[in-house]
């Protein structure tokens, strides 16, 4: 018997290669960003529309906060224009994903929605009474808190050309914007109630699901 006819002679098979589908439209409607995104963007066509009916239903004002419980949540899908929802959900696209697949879908929405609230509640106590706060800003500062306490050095392309570790994005354009009047006409409450919960909620998980997703 030929050596070449042993089965531990005989050259290894190529390796079978693998077609990409792109997760399919199935995955695309199960994924809770991109569900959130479109939700946003179907709203913002309704404020353009007829904005004053938009916000003032849906928009978060403490003085009308009791009168009007819902805004504690449906503010969270309202923005001002193009250049605040576009700064919002492009953020959200980039972050929410990763976070999405780190802790999956329940913890995502869980995360996203008590930040949007803790900040929102942060902002009735905290804001302008007969102010309104429109926007995703809290959520969204939810989740760049805890993702970078889970990966801290993770490289993100600011702009795509100036590549830095995210705690130094955080700590530039997150904390910043998130101190009292550092930025007119920004509800400051919103963004800090929404990073402090994403670094608590960050911190629970690292310790909790035991994996090392930080260097």
């Amino acid at each position: 018997m030929p050596l070449s006819d042993r089965d531990y002679m005989r050259p290894s098979p190529p390796p079978r290669r693998r077609v990409w589908t792109g997760g399919g439209l199935g995955d695309f409607w199960q994924n809770p960003v991109y569900l959130i995104i479109i939700v946003n963007f179907i709203l913002y066509i309704a404020a353009v529309i007829d904005k004053v009916k938009i916000v003032g239903n849906l928009g978060l004002s403490p003085s009308l906060f009791t009168e009007h419980p819902w805004t504690i949540i449906t503010n969270m899908f309202v923005h001002a224009d193009f250049w605040h929802i576009f700064g919002n959900m492009i953020t959200l696209f980039f972050f929410g994903r990763v976070v999405y697949q780190l802790i999956g879908t329940g913890r995502f929405l869980l995360v996203y929605f008590v930040g949007g609230i803790v900040g929102n509640l942060l902002y009735v106590w905290l804001g302008e009474p007969l102010s309104i706060a429109i926007g995703a800003s809290g959520a969204v500062y939810a989740l760049a808190g805890m993702l970078v306490m889970m990966m801290p050095t993770m490289r993100v392309a600011i702009w795509g050309i100036l590549p830095m570790p995210l705690w130094l994005v955080i700590l530039l354009f997150f904390v910043l914007w998130s101190i009292p009047n550092f930025i007119p006409s920004i509800a400051w409450q919103a963004h800090l109630g929404g990073l402090v919960m994403g670094l608590a909620a960050g911190y629970y998980f690292r310790r909790k699901m035991r994996y090392l997703y930080y260097r």
